[in-house]
C-alpha cells in the first residue's frame, strides 16, 4: 500500500546489482521458454527405402527447409529407427556413465531426431550435463578464445591486446569492427599483435560474409565463425539464406584450407520474432544438426548474442549448457559462449561461466574480453581484461583448466611494445599512415582506447581500401615483418599459413600450439573414462597455473614468490 513501511533488508536487496537485470515469465506461444514448450514436437522417425520420410511426427510432404535438410544430411538412416529406439533416460545414463565411452554414445547420436535430443538432455540436471560435457567434449585439451577490439577500430590498441592476450594463453583471437571499412587495417593488426605473444595463435576478423571469405581467401584471417544458421524457416529467410547457402559458403572456406564454426544459441528465433511456438532449446538443436549436416568442423554456440533471452526465462542457462552439450553429442567442436555481458551480478556471471569451465569445452568463451568492456565491440563479453586474475584464481582454486595464465607486467609490457613496434614496421613497408612512436608508447602502457592518443581516421580508412584494391595477401604481411626486422614473427605466421596448404586445421577442435603443431580432436582425442582419467592440469601446466599475482613464500610471508 503507498506510503507503508518497508524492511530494511527488503530495501537492502533492493539495491543488489542483480536486481538490474531482466526477468520475465514464460510465454510458449512465442517460444518465450527455455526447453519445456507444450508445442515442442514428440520424438519419431520413419524410414523407407532408406530415406527418413516421417520426422518428430512431421510426414515429409510437410517438412520446411530445415527438417529436410537434418533429415537428409545429419542423421544417419541406417541407424536412426534403432537409435530412436533406446529410451531417452537410458542415453542420458550412457551420458554420464564412464563405462560407456564417448564412441558409444556417438554412435547413438548420429541416429537421433531434433526432438530426441531434446528429451535426452531433459532427463538430466545441470551436474549430470556437466560430467557428460566432460567425456563428450571433442579435444581432450581445453582452450580459449578471446575478443581484441577497439571502440575507436584503433589497429594499434588491437595489435597491443592480441599480444597480450596470446601471452596469456588464448589460442584464437577474433576481432570486429564499428566502421567496417577499417577492418583491413584491424585484421593486420591482429594477425601481426597475435604472433607478438606466443606463437601460432589463429585469428578471425567477424564481418559480413563477403568480406570476411575475402580476407580469408588473402591469408589476412586464420578461421572463421560468425556463419549465422537459425531454428526457423523464415528467420534463415530473413537472412537470404538457407542451410544449402550455408553448407556451399562453409565449403568455399575449407576448399582454401580456412577453418571454420558456424554460429547459433537459444533465443535468436524469439528474439527476431519468429520462434513458431517452440522452445528455445528445440529450435537450436534444429541448428546444430543443420550445422552437423553441412560438414563443418564445429559451432559456436552458447546463447551468442542473444543471452539476456534465455537468460531472462526460467531454466535459460540451463538450457544454454544443454546446447553446448548437445554440439558435443554429435561430434562437434564447441565453442561454448561466455561471450556476452548479459548480467550486473558478480555472482550470476560466475554461475553462468562455471558449467563450461568446470567440465571444460573446446573453447570455454567464444570471446573471453582482452579489453576492458567499453572497448568491446560483441557488446561487451561476460568476462573481460579486468577479469584476468580473478580466472586464474579459479582456475587454481579448483585446479581446472580454462586455458590462460598468470604472466609478469614486465613480459607483458614487453609483449605489446612489441607488437606495436612490429605494426609500426609493417605499416611502413605497406606504405600505409604512419604509427607514431608516442602511439607505441601509450598503447604500451594503455588499459584502453581512452588512453590512446587518436589517428587519422580519413587517412586509415583511405589506406584500408588501398590494402584490398592492392591485394594485400598474409604472404605481404609476412614479408613485411621480416622487412621490418621482426624474423621471428614472420617465420610464426609463415607457419600459421602453412597450415592452410596442409589442411590440418579443418580436423575438429584444430588449434595449433606455441610450438606450432596441430593439437585436435585426430591426435588429442578426449579420452575421459571417469575418475583418474582425462585431461587434468598435472606437472607444468599444474606448476603454471599455481602462479598469481601475489603468492607469498610459506617460509617467508614478506616474500613474494616470482
Amino acid at each position: 500500500m503507498t506510503g507503508a513501511r518497508r524492511s530494511k533488508r527488503t530495501e537492502a536487496l533492493e539495491q543488489r546489482p542483480v536486481n538490474l537485470d531482466g526477468f520475465v515469465e514464460e510465454w510458449p506461444e512465442v517460444g518465450m521458454v527455455a526447453m519445456d514448450s507444450p508445442y515442442d514436437p514428440e520424438p519419431g522417425v520413419r524410414v523407407e527405402n532408406g530415406v527418413i520420410v516421417e520426422m518428430d511426427g512431421k510426414p515429409r510432404a510437410e517438412f520446411d527447409f530445415l527438417d529436410q535438410f537434418i533429415a537428409d544430411h545429419a542423421i544417419d538412416a541406417e541407424v536412426t529407427e534403432q537409435a530412436m529406439a533406446v529410451p531417452a533416460v537410458e542415453i542420458a545414463h550412457l551420458l554420464v556413465d564412464p563405462r560407456a565411452t564417448r564412441q558409444d554414445v556417438l554412435a547413438l547420436t548420429r541416429g537421433l531426431t531434433p526432438a530426441k535430443l531434446l528429451e535426452v538432455v531433459k532427463t538430466m540436471n545441470v551436474v549430470e550435463m556437466m560430467m557428460a560435457l566432460q567425456k563428450m567434449r571433442a579435444r581432450r585439451t581445453p582452450a580459449n578464445q578471446a575478443h581484441a577490439t577497439s571502440a575507436r577500430d584503433n589497429p594499434v590498441q588491437v595489435a597491443a591486446d592480441a599480444a597480450e592476450a596470446s601471452l596469456r594463453g588464448f589460442r584464437e583471437l577474433e576481432t570486429t569492427l564499428g566502421v567496417v571499412r577499417y577492418a583491413p587495417l584491424v585484421a593486420i593488426a591482429l594477425q601481426v599483435g597475435a604472433q607478438a605473444g606466443t606463437p601460432g595463435v589463429l585469428t578471425q576478423c567477424a564481418l559480413e560474409e563477403a568480406t570476411e571469405l575475402e580476407l580469408g581467401m588473402r591469408g589476412i584471417t586464420a578461421y572463421a565463425e560468425t556463419i549465422s544458421v537459425y531454428g526457423t524457416e523464415p528467420v534463415f529467410c530473413d537472412g537470404d539464406d538457407t542451410p544449402w547457402s550455408k553448407a556451399f559458403l562453409a565449403s568455399a572456406y575449407a576448399s582454401r584450407g580456412i577453418k571454420m564454426r558456424f554460429t547459433s544459441g537459444t533465443g535468436s528465433e524469439v528474439q527476431m520474432g519468429n520462434a513458431e511456438g517452440k522452445s528455445m532449446l528445440y529450435l537450436e538443436i534444429r541448428c546444430i544438426l543443420v550445422t552437423k549436416g553441412a560438414g563443418v568442423q564445429g559451432l559456436q554456440n552458447g546463447s551468442i548474442s542473444c543471452i539476456g533471452v534465455p537468460g531472462a526465462v526460467p531454466a535459460g542457462i540451463r538450457a544454454v549448457l544443454a546446447e553446448n552439450l548437445i554440439a558435443s553429442m554429435v561430434d562437434l567442436e564447441c565453442a561454448s559462449g561466455n561471450d556476452q555481458s548479459f548480467s550486473h551480478s558478480d555472482m550470476r556471471r560466475v554461475a553462468r561461466l562455471l558449467p563450461q569451465l568446470l567440465p571444460g569445452t573446446d573453447f570455454v568463451c567464444s570471446g573471453y574480453s582482452s579489453t576492458p568492456n567499453y572497448d568491446n565491440m560483441f557488446a561487451g563479453s561476460n568476462v573481460d581484461a579486468e577479469d584476468y586474475d580473478d580466472w586464474n584464481v579459479l582456475q587454481r582454486d579448483l585446479q581446472v583448466d580454462g586455458g590462460l595464465r598468470h604472466v609478469p607486467e614486465a613480459e607483458i609490457l614487453a609483449a605489446r611494445n612489441r607488437a606495436a613496434r612490429a605494426l609500426q614496421g609493417v605499416f611502413a613497408q605497406l606504405d600505409l599512415p604512419p604509427i607514431t612512436d608516442k602511439e607505441v608508447e601509450a598503447v604500451t602502457y594503455a588499459h584502453g582506447s581512452k588512453d590512446l592518443p587518436l589517428r587519422d581516421v580519413l587517412e586509415d580508412l583511405k589506406a584500408a581500401q588501398s590494402v584490398m584494391d592492392r591485394g594485400v595477401t598474409g604472404v605481404d604481411i609476412v614479408k613485411a615483418l621480416d622487412g621490418a626486422g621482426f624474423t621471428d614473427m614472420a617465420e610464426s605466421l609463415l607457419a600459421v599459413l602453412r597450415q592452410r596448404v596442409s589442411g590440418d586445421l579443418l580436423h575438429t577442435s584444430a588449434i595449433l600450439t606455441p610450438e606450432l603443431e596441430t593439437l585436435s580432436a585426430i591426435n588429442d582425442v578426449n579420452d575421459y573414462a571417469g575418475p583418474g582419467s582425462g585431461y587434468r592440469p598435472t606437472g607444468a601446466r599444474w606448476e603454471e597455473m599455481k602462479r598469481l599475482r601475489h603468492v607469498v613464500s610459506a617460509q617467508n610471508p614478506e616474500q613474494e614468490v616470482v
